[in-house]
């Protein structure tokens, strides 16, 4: 029975896919290592966790969500990655999420801070999330802003777009990121709002 890390890897230019995988080294190391030129964006992690037992622990988050899997022999699945997180947390001894963005250069993160603002204005209206809701951090979510127009949210008193509101609550928990994807990381319901978003559109 070996510790090691679960992770979580999201990515721009993947959107609504999930990677559950492991590792028994350095984190930053294995996602480096996924970055290769097969894929345009490097991969952002969106939690990843000390674990006792990481094979089983992997097994048993693939296995869950196995019905969302994209194929049989890859590690990727259309989820929301906040109800992954959430299942890891279970068995989680310690948060092992990275405080900076994984990137090899200044290029690297260039690609990726456009990336992130290019996804456009959330429009909640679309989401069928009216003024005055209250939205939880997935990282924190202790940390809540609320709904102030069809764009706009209220932060800390101040009216700010979703991905501003994000980026100010990950630096008040201590990472580094210039950049954040808003509607990732903001909750509705127990969904995150990019994710509530491809499901309706799915649905409709």
């Amino acid at each position: 029975m070996a510790s090691g890390i679960i992770y979580i890897l999201i990515n721009e230019a993947m959107p609504g896919y999930v990677k559950i995988g492991k590792t028994e080294g350095p984190l930053e190391r294995r996602m480096r290592g996924l970055d290769t030129t097969g894929v345009p964006l490097p991969f952002e992690c969106f939690y990843a966790a000390k674990v006792d037992d990481v094979d089983f622990v992997e097994k048993q988050l693939h296995q869950t969500f196995d019905f969302l899997r994209i194929r049989g022999n890859r590690e990727f699945f259309k989820v929301d990655p906040a109800n992954v997180a959430a299942a890891l947390k279970l068995r989680a001894q310690e948060d092992m999420t990275p405080k900076s963005d994984v990137v090899e250069g200044p290029d690297d993160q260039r690609a990726l801070d456009e990336a992130r603002r290019v996804g456009g204005k959330y429009n909640m209206a679309m989401a069928d999330i009216p003024v005055g809701t209250i939205l939880e951090f997935v990282k924190a979510q202790s940390l809540t802003c609320t709904v102030s127009g069809k764009h706009d949210v209220e932060y800390e008193g101040q009216s700010m777009s979703l991905s501003k509101a994000a980026l100010v609550a990950i630096q008040t928990l201590g990472y580094e990121w210039t950049s954040i994807s808003g509607p990732e990381y903001w909750m509705y319901e127990g969904e995150s709002l990019s994710h509530r978003r491809m499901r309706m559109e799915t649905e409709d």
